[in-house]
């Protein structure tokens, strides 16, 4: 594919565009619901969401990235897939729903049978649009999912902000939580323009199975891994905990999510096409992993220096709890950046077994470090996880990148220059935060300290670390040629 290298710089460019308008609505909505709803609404749906997050691993069975790492898939692969994926959808929703008493009185809530048999939908919604979305992304077709991504995400945040204004209160967040994948499976169908059809036996996909089935596994230990905070704070420090907690997390978690979104669906699907070319794929994998850090270290670093400023402006004052865990939490936001982009890498080559082994060894770390800090309550919780994965990082580069073509000095190489200008630029903001900063209120004082920090980062990015030519590179790309021949629906 000639023009992957195009196609990819211009699908990332409108992924990112879009996680950028997604990060308005998302840190906008969190602003005006924190105000309009509390702690408690907060914490009783994320009880809900700790155990459905867990079944959501199974929806698809990881077949969507099964589909997307084949270098051809047939028509009926794609339609036995799809019902596959819908009878699952309706086997998970079943099963929340049956769940949703054993739910209620773990957290000893009763309300909560009712907020999850509700928030199962959500499986089966998703579900109808799984493979649609698929067919979108082998044909790299990634302007047309952004826009799908940002009008459901718009559509769910109205509908959430209205029920809270209206006084629904936790039932607004449910409402939100079901809203956007409705819409997005809409969204895909019309965009897909595609209909399956009956499923085959004898389609050929014991082999996407398998891979789908080992995926799924090992999303299932990240998540463990990644989820079992809160769960132990909500049975053991209740609503309110588990409400500050998790808000400080999603505003966290927020930079992680939209870049993994925006970058990792183009990167996947273009490390896929050009899997037995090694020297090619280095080359392609390493520049976007500078471009995620490039994007991910200021991010990190004004979270862990201004998360009082950060908190009073997008949460309010009644949130002043939640800073504290949003300082403790910031590391992982660089760890993620450095870390996710190497399953990216594992997965296009198929090398699924290696990342399952490696999840195998790290959830129990991490989840024992969770115990460890449990009963200093959120702020030891959030120590505890913070400190296993920055133990981590190191290993788990060294693990992933061996056999690759790729060294752990290429990757520490690639994550110095940014993270030297991103220290250098902290230093720099914090020093003016110190000087003139008591002088005003946190949105001016906010807005002064991150564009210091930011201007400085490019500056010293660009001119000092020498990777300029790296974004010139990229905006080439942007500006090359657009045409791109349409391919064959399933087989692009």
């Amino acid at each position: 594919m000639k023009d992957l290298k195009q196609k990819a710089i211009q699908g990332g460019l409108a992924r990112l565009l879009a996680q950028g308008a997604n990060f308005a609505l998302r840190v906008g909505s969190l602003m005006i619901l924190a105000r309009l709803l509390g702690p408690e609404d907060y914490g009783l749906v994320g009880m809900v969401a700790a155990f459905t997050g867990v079944l959501s691993l199974f929806r698809d069975f990881g077949l969507s990235s099964a589909a997307i790492q084949r270098a051809e898939v047939t028509e009926e692969q794609i339609s036995t897939l799809f019902w596959i994926n819908l009878l699952v959808g309706v086997l998970l929703t079943l099963l929340t729903v049956a769940m949703a008493p054993a739910i209620a009185a773990f957290y000893h809530q009763p309300r909560l049978v009712a907020v999850s048999a509700v928030m199962a939908l959500g499986f089966l919604f998703n579900a109808a649009g799984i493979q649609h979305s698929v067919l979108l992304q082998r044909q790299m077709r990634f302007t047309t999912m952004a826009v799908i991504s940002t009008v459901s995400l718009a559509v769910g945040t109205v509908v959430g902000i209205a029920g809270a204004k209206a006084g629904y209160g936790y039932w607004a967040l449910v409402a939100m939580t079901i809203t956007s994948p409705l819409v997005a499976t809409i969204g895909f169908w019309m965009a897909a323009a595609w209909i399956p059809g009956r499923p085959r036996r004898r389609a050929g996909i014991r082999s996407m199975m398998h891979f789908g089935g080992a995926l799924t596994l090992n999303g299932l230990l990240a998540y463990l891994a990644y989820n079992a905070e809160k769960i132990l704070i909500g049975r053991y420090w209740g609503a309110d905990a588990i409400g500050i907690y998790g808000r400080a997390y999603q505003l966290i978690n927020i930079p992680t999510e939209n870049l993994n979104t925006a970058v990792g669906e183009v990167a996947f699907s273009a490390l896929s096409r050009i899997q037995n070319d090694l020297a090619r794929l280095k080359n392609y994998f390493l520049k976007g992993y500078s471009l995620v850090l490039g994007l991910t270290i200021p991010i990190t670093i004004a979270c862990a220096l201004f998360p009082e400023d950060i908190i009073r402006v997008l949460l309010g004052s009644k949130w002043g709890e939640a800073a504290p865990i949003f300082r403790l939490l910031a590391p992982t936001i660089l760890i993620f950046a450095i870390i996710n982009p190497l399953g990216w890498l594992l997965f296009s080559l198929g090398h699924v077994k290696r990342s399952l082994k490696i999840a195998f060894v790290f959830a129990p770390l991490i989840i024992a470090g969770y115990a460890l800090g449990l009963p200093y309550g959120p702020k030891g919780v959030a120590f505890a996880y913070s400190a296993v994965m920055t133990l981590w990082v190191i290993p788990h580069i060294a693990w992933c990148v061996h056999g690759t073509g790729i060294s752990l000095r290429d990757i520490l190489l690639t994550v110095s220059r940014p993270l030297t200008s991103g220290i250098l630029a902290g230093g720099l903001a914090y020093i003016v935060r110190m000087a003139v900063g008591h002088l005003l209120s946190p949105l001016p004082r906010l807005l002064l300290e991150s564009s210091v920090l930011f201007a400085a980062f490019l500056g010293l990015l660009l001119f000092v670390a020498g990777q300029k030519s790296l974004y010139l590179d990229i905006l080439r790309g942007v500006r090359g040629p657009a045409a791109v021949k349409e391919k064959d629906l399933v087989s692009a």
